[in-house]
């Protein structure tokens, strides 16, 4: 398989945050009210958690196959709740932290997939999607940033 610069596992990780973030950039304009999407509702706060969740979710899995060990199961409730906190009000000083969270996590995956050959991505070690695969699963996070969608 042949990939562009935009095209590559990191870049699909990167561009997700940077989708997430374009549109948690609204969300100071949040009216309090959780939007329903499917069988679950969201907020903003809802929303950032389950991107970071689900980044950190997925490393974890990486890292420990590269490893050789045995993935360790996470134990979140994930969408199926909605925390007090998470229907808190949505503030600029909010959205600093999450775009310093997920930058940053972004980059960590960036840096980590960017280390691997392409043998590595595509024939990757233990049970469970290719790295490649994984990285293009995680740039399907938009969905919680979707939920909400552009509130400006």
């Amino acid at each position: 398989m042949s990939e562009t610069a935009h095209d590559t596992p990191a870049a699909s990780v990167t561009a997700m945050v940077d989708h997430v973030l374009a549109l948690a950039a609204t969300w100071t304009a949040w009216d309090g009210i959780p939007a329903p999407v499917d069988d679950r509702v969201y907020t903003p706060h809802k929303a950032i958690r389950r991107v970071a969740d689900h980044m950190i979710d997925h490393l974890s899995e990486l890292e420990a196959r590269l490893a050789g060990e045995e993935p360790r199961p996470d134990h979140w409730h994930a969408s199926a709740i909605t925390t007090e906190a998470d229907r808190a009000p949505f503030t600029e000083e909010d959205l600093e932290e999450a775009r310093s969270r997920l930058t940053r996590l972004a980059r960590i995956w960036a840096n980590r997939l960017e280390a691997l050959t392409a043998e590595q991505l595509d024939d990757s070690p233990g049970e469970g999607w290719s790295f490649r695969e994984l990285a293009r699963h995680l740039a399907g996070s938009t969905y919680y940033a979707d939920a909400l969608g552009d509130l400006s």
